[in-house]
């Protein structure tokens, strides 16, 4: 199918004119039915969303919440609109999205709504296109997202007690909400809005180690102007401890038990009944297999729910991409915690890079009676391409851009990583840490299980071993004098659930001995990979050609011309072990030859006409090009 970009470019200038003044007297059009509903809703003071009778009522009217969730910070801003819409062709009402503290924020007092966190528009949007929203803004989020969305700044507090009354997590809370609030409070129904209802906090019953902090919590909310409807969230066993009075409770699961909805029902007598997470699919770990859950699985529990007469809301409706370094980490159940993929594709209705699947038409088919007109017609898929393999042009060694990171640390122990001196007082928080110091002998290297959570060990940078939770010992070779010892130490993502939140500090979190001797007197380097770093690689004059032999670990450079209108693609990395790929300075994301993702998603509206700048840090082998595909690989699949 053409692309809409592809088909403008091929109108003539009097055809595109028309076109482009079409669209500017249609949102024109938009923009003023919208501010005359809204305006209208404030005259007719009308109600909002209520939970007063065993159905919920907006505008005094029987409403149902045909709910999914599309997190704005995981799909490129260019392609918001392109999501909704596709929601909304699907037959949902309903728009539910978390808020990601740790990115709103990510130096303590520092606030961001700019560009890709630009939460505003991403409201105005919905609301724009006839989308209710359910908002939750945590704090703590979950989302497989790295420490469920706190700030990693946090844990420079040695007592810090994440997620209770503790005032030093409790005084963070209330600068982020009155920045947050003052932002979302317009968007309410009340105020002419899409917002309709929010929740307070995440699935707190799994966590429950303070009876005070959810009315704390709900407290900071209505204290800051908030009217609409609260909600709470949990499974069954979570219900029992995380709710909070005058917040409606709702429920989670994937496969439905009838007990459990008698249980809510016991909890909220004559009240509305919500499934506000039902899972559509999974995620990923790191080593394991590729979660599926069959269209032909899901599709009667979900009939199910609507004819029970139930509320629903699909969590993900369309997962998109964990960019960056933004990945949680398992570690329920599990004898050392397992980071998560950077693929959010969850198997969810939508695809990770949009695409219709079978749970898709399914689930219009299912909804499509519960609305009073036909549904919209679905947009078209945007195009992609396999763009032909390029090969790697240039290469630097780790080693020589360390002149590039922050001035390097020098420490009698080891300092973890949210407690280096670094970006403006606030540590790192992503990434990886370089320490370095002096040994005299070869022997037993120990970890004494300090490293948080991968390390590459050099001696002389030459590599030697890893060193993880299931590898704290290592063998160093003997040599003469004295020699660098180099531990390169890789956050592979915090927890993101469960009850070891307060535990996640990185890099070296503690000693480490050789020959049953703690070392000490380390000189430490920081290496987030942030895009300032990242743009001064690809200025720097000492690259190297492909002709002298790499060093690892290195980055490497090679270049994407684009000869047309960009379109989405996907890089795939056969012969590369792990590492992270950036194009044209953005972090695509962490690939790992042990899968199961194969492949990272690229989005066309981050490549431009002409050349693209590839640039992929990787930590142990490189076959020496980078090639593409037009679809993604997520490796071997299991059933949920």
């Amino acid at each position: 199918m053409e692309s809409s970009s592809v088909f403008f470019f091929r109108l003539s200038l009097k055809q595109r004119y028309l076109l482009l003044l079409c669209l500017a007297v249609g949102a024109i059009v938009a923009y003023r039915f919208t501010r005359n509903h809204r305006e209208d809703r404030k005259m007719q003071r009308l109600e909002g969303l209520r939970a007063n009778s065993s159905e919920f009522t907006l505008e005094t009217k029987p409403f149902r919440i045909l709910g999914g969730s599309i997190h704005y910070f995981r799909v490129p801003r260019a392609y918001w609109r392109d999501r909704l819409l596709k929601m909304k062709a699907c037959g949902l009402n309903t728009l539910t999205t978390y808020v990601p503290w740790n990115l709103h924020e990510a130096e303590r007092g520092l606030f961001s709504f700019e560009d890709q966190l630009d939460l505003e528009e991403y409201l105005r949007l919905a609301a724009s296109l006839g989308l209710w929203v359910i908002l939750r803004p945590g704090p703590y989020i979950c989302a497989e997202w790295d420490l469920g969305g706190l700030p990693s700044w946090l844990l420079r507090d040695p007592n810090m007690k994440l997620r209770t009354t503790y005032p030093g997590f409790t005084n963070a809370v209330t600068s982020f909400f009155d920045h947050l609030m003052r932002r979302v409070v317009p968007h309410q129904y009340s105020k002419g809005g899409p917002i309709i209802a929010l929740q307070v906090e995440n699935e707190y019953g799994a966590y429950a180690r303070d009876k005070d902090y959810m009315s704390f919590i709900k407290e900071a909310l209505l204290s800051r102007g908030i009217t609409e409807l609260l909600l709470t969230s949990d499974n069954k066993e979570g219900l029992k401890l995380g709710g909070v009075k005058g917040a409606l409770e709702t429920i989670n699961f994937q496969k439905l038990n009838p007990d459990d909805i008698t249980y809510l029902d016991a909890v909220h007598p004559q009240k509305p009944k919500m499934v506000m997470e039902y899972w559509s699919g999974w995620f990923d770990l790191w080593g394991n297999l590729h979660h599926v859950y069959a269209a032909e699985d899901m599709i009667p529990v979900v009939s199910d729910i609507l004819q029970r007469g139930m509320s629903i809301n699909l969590y993900m409706f369309h997962g998109g991409t964990t960019f960056g370094f933004m990945n949680g980490a398992f570690a329920v159940d599990l004898p050392a915690p397992k980071p998560m993929v950077t693929s959010y594709d969850y198997d969810a209705p939508l695809s990770e890079a949009g695409d219709y699947t079978t749970k898709y038409h399914l689930l219009r088919n299912v909804f499509s009676p519960y609305h009073t007109q036909p549904l919209p017609d679905l947009p078209p898929v945007s195009e992609r391409r396999a763009y032909l393999p390029v090969v790697i042009e240039q290469h630097l060694p780790l080693w020589d851009v360390l002149h590039f990171t922050d001035k390097p640390l020098k420490s009698e122990r080891p300092v973890n990583m949210e407690n280096l001196h670094v970006n403006n007082g606030n540590g790192q928080s992503y990434g990886y840490t370089l320490y370095e110091t002096s040994i005299s002998s070869g022997g037993a290297l120990s970890s004494k299980n300090s490293i948080r959570d991968r390390a590459l060990v050099f001696v002389d940078k030459h590599f030697v071993g890893v060193l993880d939770y299931k590898i704290q010992e290592l063998a160093l070779p003997d040599g003469k004098g004295k020699r660098t010892l180099g531990l390169l130490v890789e956050n592979c993502g915090r927890v993101n659930f469960g009850k070891t939140l307060d535990e996640q500090r990185k890099g070296l979190v503690g000693d480490i001995e050789l020959n049953k001797q703690l070392l000490r007197d380390f000189i430490i380097h920081s290496l987030d990979m942030k895009p300032g770093f990242v743009n001064r690689l690809a200025g720097s004059g000492r690259w190297m050609s492909p002709r002298q032999q790499p060093s690892f670990p290195g980055f490497f450079r090679a270049k994407l011309y684009v000869n047309s209108p960009p379109t989405d693609t996907f890089i795939k990395l056969p012969g590369w072990s792990k590492g992270v790929v950036f194009v044209n300075g953005r972090n695509l994301g962490r690939y790992w030859s042990i899968g199961p993702q194969q492949t990272l998603y690229v989005p066309g509206p981050w490549l431009h006409r002409g050349d693209n700048q590839v640039v992929v840090f990787e930590e142990q082998e490189t076959d020496g090009k980078i090639q593409f595909s037009s679809g993604p690989d997520y490796g071997m699949t299991v059933d949920v």
